[in-house]
């Protein structure tokens, strides 16, 4: 799966469960209605937080922000609020998850469905709320690095 490009995003939760993470197996699965997906390993922070809060967002990140990916993917980061105390960020109206500034667009969700599969689940959320920035490039995982989509008027 390496050879497969793929966007990244920080999917985070808001409430007494705050927390953020970085994935990339992350797709939508629907537009009637807005449905997208992320699966989570079940030993993941993430997986207790958005089974317990049942709202989460999407910061879907631009190629400049390869450091909001990496900070979100250490296991070695400060949990709880703190891992948020540094960043710029806003809660959203509907999920009250943290939205990061910058990101190219966001995504607030109700969850709609949890399935198992190996050691992961695949949480499904409608799309309640959406935005997005102005263009620029996105930020790509692809054969175990990150990598940027190049500039919106590249051809």
């Amino acid at each position: 799966m390496a050879r497969f490009a793929t966007g990244v995003i920080v999917l985070s939760v808001g409430g007494d469960d705050i927390h953020g993470m970085t994935a990339n197996a992350f797709t939508s699965v629907s537009l009637e209605p807005p449905t997208v997906l992320c699966c989570i390993a079940r030993s993941a922070v993430m997986h207790q937080a958005l089974t317990s809060q049942k709202r989460f967002a999407v910061s879907v990140l631009g190629a400049d922000q390869e450091d909001l990916a990496r900070y979100f993917a250490d296991k070695r980061r400060p949990l709880g609020p703190e891992q948020f105390q540094q960043l710029a960020w806003e809660p959203g109206a509907v999920s009250e998850a943290p939205l990061l500034h910058g990101a190219l667009a966001w995504l607030e969700c109700e969850l709609t469905e949890i399935h198992e599969s190996g050691d992961h689940s695949i949480f499904l959320g409608e799309v309640v709320n959406a935005s997005r920035s102005p263009e620029g490039p996105g930020l790509l995982f692809f054969d175990g690095a990150f990598q940027g989509t190049g500039s919106a008027d590249e051809s």
